[in-house]
């Protein structure tokens, strides 16, 4: 069986493995059919890391003197039951299917990559389990894997055109809730504390946090308030998504949503979160950009191009310890989380020829890490 085929029927298991986040036990399912994809293309069996219930996996292979880490998760956000609308097919080259783009397309290529390596080279591949959410329980491991490399590649999804990612802004995420008092709507009214009210004043007062000329978008987002039409609402909340360039933004935005007060008489407010992930800067993938740009070049690959995203990734953690991070570089395609996900298969062989080639670039000689700390370090 050829590469391209033996991709796609790769990618396929792991997409008709579907692996929503709020799943575990699928997710762990999936996890298990990532271990023997790459059991059979690596020659060895995952390490199993688990963390607060969720089953990471990671492989470490060579002792050559530099180690490069490959960044992937195997969890989606298509809840179960979704080939039902959105069957794993390829048609005239294009793959559809649940997660195909986001990013189990990205996954593969990482693995074959890493089988194409020569031997010795040091390199360790993660899937993680949790990154759709945040990575609440993979940071911590990514964060350590990354501080002892000497450059992280993110296999997510690339962008338009398939342009790697070279900055991405970061996150922090919020919940206000408001506490009021209940009372009939219709017969005394005036005698509770109405939380939607207090919810409006806020959220208004939120939405003027964001900084255009900057960058910063603060977007009041999920919201909730009440129990039946006719009660005046004794509580409610709304989530707050927040995206920045710099950490200096993160930290102004953080101060001012933790100075939020309550204006109606008698309501309570309470707000919890913070930085999700910090920023990962342009200065974090300089460097690797051009790398991968001459090996494109001689691999005579069309010439690369990249862009800066303000969606978050596993990429903002790499980058936030200090280690070089190049990010995007998994499927050509587009769609993610939509009905139009998809991959041009077409691309599949060539960015596992990238890959490779970087990763064996970076791992022939040891290198001093270029620090990306001076634009991201973490809040």
């Amino acid at each position: 069986m050829d590469l391209l085929q033996q991709m796609v029927d790769d990618i396929g298991a792991l997409v008709v493995a579907e692996s929503p986040t709020a799943e575990g036990a699928a997710v762990e399912r999936c996890g298990e059919v990532v271990s023997g994809i790459g059991s059979r293309l690596l020659g060895a069996e995952p390490e199993r890391v688990v963390v607060d219930g969720r089953t990471h996996l990671r492989w470490r292979l060579g002792d050559g003197p530099a180690r490069v880490l490959l960044v992937g998760h195997h969890d989606t956000v298509w809840p179960l039951g979704s080939l039902a609308t959105h069957p794993f097919e390829v048609t005239d080259g294009v793959m559809r299917g649940p997660g195909c783009f986001d990013m189990k397309a990205g996954l593969v290529i990482a693995l074959h990559a890493a089988a194409a390596l020569p031997p010795g080279t040091a390199v360790t591949i993660l899937s993680t389990a949790d990154e759709e959410v945040g990575s609440p329980s993979s940071r911590a491991l990514i964060e350590a894997e990354a501080a002892g490399s000497v450059a992280a590649l993110v296999l997510e999804a690339s962008a338009d055109g398939g342009a790697l990612k070279l900055e991405r802004k970061g996150v922090s995420l919020y919940t206000v809730r408001a506490i009021g008092r209940a009372a009939h709507a219709g017969l005394e009214p005036e005698r509770g504390v109405n939380a939607t009210i207090e919810l409006a004043h806020q959220v208004l007062a939120v939405a003027g946090f964001g900084d255009v000329s900057l960058g910063t978008t603060v977007t009041p987002t999920l919201l909730t308030s009440g129990t039946t039409s006719n009660t005046v609402p004794a509580g409610g909340e709304f989530t707050v998504d927040v995206r920045a360039r710099d950490v200096a933004e993160q930290q102004r935005v953080d101060a001012l949503m933790h100075g939020l007060r309550p204006l109606l008489e008698g309501a309570v407010l309470e707000v919890v979160g913070g930085p999700n992930r910090p920023p990962l800067p342009s200065s974090a993938s300089a460097d690797l950009f051009d790398r991968a740009c001459s090996l494109a070049a001689e691999l005579g690959q069309p010439p690369l191009t990249g862009v800066a995203v303000g969606g978050g990734s596993d990429g903002n953690f790499t980058a936030g310890v200090g280690t070089p991070t190049l990010d995007g570089l998994g499927a050509v395609g587009g769609g993610a989380h939509a009905d139009d996900e998809h991959v041009l298969v077409a691309e599949l062989p060539g960015r596992v020829a990238l890959i490779a080639a970087l990763v064996a670039a970076l791992g022939s000689v040891p290198a001093t890490k270029t620090a990306a700390r001076s634009g991201s370090d973490r809040p």
